[in-house]
């Protein structure tokens, strides 16, 4: 091949590597959408034979004649779905006052179906979406059940957590059915003992939806996890993404504890719980933690952002202290001032917004702004 001379050649060249990515680009998209295809056939094959009917592939199929045109050449007798047709049907003419035509909506109209098509497609949502708003748990962790087949369709499994549906499919999550929420809840609740942080218990055991029953019609769910002995405060919420955003360890929310102990703490290792220390599952560091009583050295304050099960007590055990309580004063910009034991309440709307935006004054700085 001979080698070009013009001023275009190394734009020439270097298209080389660009066509062959977009080719494996394309072929990626094909098999996707080969794929995509192949569930939709299997589908419509199992509804048709739930139906007791023979399935017919629409691709075999020859497309029918276009709406408007007559059925055979030289028939006096208008097409069905057409516009002569229909103002046949309906009687003279269809002109306005004006005289112009008037926007009728008619059997066949192309109009009228790409209108229905498009509000079609703007109700459909991905199904991770779908099942963290209809208050089951956060987008990650939806897309995580969608993954592991956890997620039916209309009786179908689905493995793409992108899938598409709307609110007329029959969506199960573990066998159990879910609906789309419609109003957002979000309730403070100030957490007492042997209550579990749990929507249900298979032994029976009270969990903290007991203590909120009747508070509202939708289904919310705890936030997090607090020991069954471990007391304070817990957010009940209905919106799963913020639900996320509190949990996920990226946002590294701030927890504030008292922590009532078997015996006084050391100054020793109190440093040590501020410089880190490692335990069986990796390496942790208190934000920062002190006395909570300068009469007594048994009850220490610490604060936290990490949200690994059972820290606070397992960074205690670790130390040679037995934890007699723990009590949750605050989480994210949330305390339980003015909110008993056993008692809640719902939040104000400042509140929703401070949770919604991550408000810095809550949130634990990252590590550039510690290192500037």
């Amino acid at each position: 091949m001979q080698k070009r001379t013009d001023n275009f050649s190394k734009f020439a060249e270097k298209k080389k590597g660009a066509a062959i990515k977009e080719a494996y680009r394309q072929e990626k998209r094909k098999n996707k959408a080969d794929a995509r295809a192949a569930g939709e056939e299997m589908r419509a094959r199992k509804k048709a034979k739930a139906r007791g009917e023979e399935y017919i592939d629409s691709k075999k199929v020859a497309a029918p004649p276009k709406a408007g045109r007559p059925a055979a050449a030289g028939s006096a007798k208008p097409a069905a779905g057409s516009y002569k047709a229909f103002k046949n049907e309906k009687g003279g003419s269809t002109s306005n006052k004006a005289g112009k035509p008037a926007k009728a909506t008619y059997p066949g109209n192309p109009m009228d179906a790409d209108k229905k098509e498009a509000t079609t497609r703007e109700s459909l949502i991905p199904l991770n979406k779908y099942v963290a708003h209809s208050g089951v748990c956060g987008r990650r962790e939806a897309a995580e059940l969608v993954k592991e087949g956890k997620v039916t369709v209309n009786g179908d499994k689905i493995f793409e957590p992108g899938y598409k549906v709307s609110q007329a499919d029959k969506i199960l999550v573990k066998g159990k059915p879910i609906f789309l929420q419609r109003n957002s809840v979000y309730i403070l609740l100030n957490k007492p003992k042997d209550y579990l942080t749990t929507a249900s218990d298979p032994q029976g055991r009270k969990t903290v939806l007991d203590l909120i029953k009747g508070a509202t019609p939708e289904r919310v769910y705890p936030v997090g996890r607090l020991d069954r002995n471990t007391t304070g405060v817990l957010l009940l919420t209905n919106d799963g993404e913020l639900a996320q955003k509190l949990t996920h360890p990226s946002f590294e929310v701030k927890k504030i504890y008292e922590v009532t102990l078997d015996k006084p703490v050391t100054k020793k290792d109190l440093d040590s719980i501020v410089s880190g220390i490692t335990l069986e599952d990796g390496f942790v560091a208190a934000d920062s933690v002190g006395y909570a009583d300068s009469k007594s050295k048994n009850v220490v304050g610490i604060e936290i952002h990490s949200g690994r099960n059972r820290i606070v007590r397992r960074i205690f055990e670790h130390l040679g202290y037995d934890v007699k309580a723990l009590d949750r004063v605050m989480f994210a910009n949330l305390t339980k001032k003015n909110v008993e034991r056993s008692k809640w309440r719902f939040l104000n709307d400042k509140e929703v917004r401070l949770l919604k935006f991550m408000n810095k004054s809550f949130l634990r700085k990252n590590k550039t702004e510690a290192n500037a």
